[in-house]
């Protein structure tokens, strides 16, 4: 039978090495703990994309980029919301009287114009 000692000194080493596990999947030098930036690059160079997009070819509506989402107005009007994310179906729902339009990469000229026309 195992001592108490020896039942010690195993928890004290499982305890070391799981330390040394997180110590060695954690964040790396001069990387913030908790970063989010590899996570979210994509998504913000798409709707970097559909920003530029909306601003060469819809030069009437005001595009005001969010965090996770462009917000398009018309003369102090919201008029849609824009989210590009592969984990929501891509489509058209409603967020109180504001259409909230979700796509999976950069839209074409053309989707946009459908869309911002259904939106309005």
């Amino acid at each position: 039978m195992i001592d108490g000692i020896w039942w010690l000194v195993i928890l004290i080493a499982i305890i070391m090495a799981l330390w040394l596990v997180a110590k060695s999947r954690g964040a790396k030098a001069g990387e913030k703990h908790g970063s989010a930036k590899s996570k979210n690059t994509v998504p913000n160079d798409t709707l970097q994309k559909t920003s530029a997009l909306l601003k060469q070819y819809f030069p009437d509506y005001r595009v005001t980029r969010k965090a996770n989402h462009l917000l398009i107005s018309q003369q102090g009007k919201k008029i849609a919301m824009i989210t590009i994310d592969k984990k929501i179906a891509e489509g058209q729902r409603r967020l109180g009287e504001v259409p909230v339009i979700n796509y999976h990469r950069v839209p074409s000229r053309a989707q946009l114009t459908a869309n911002l026309q259904d939106a309005e």
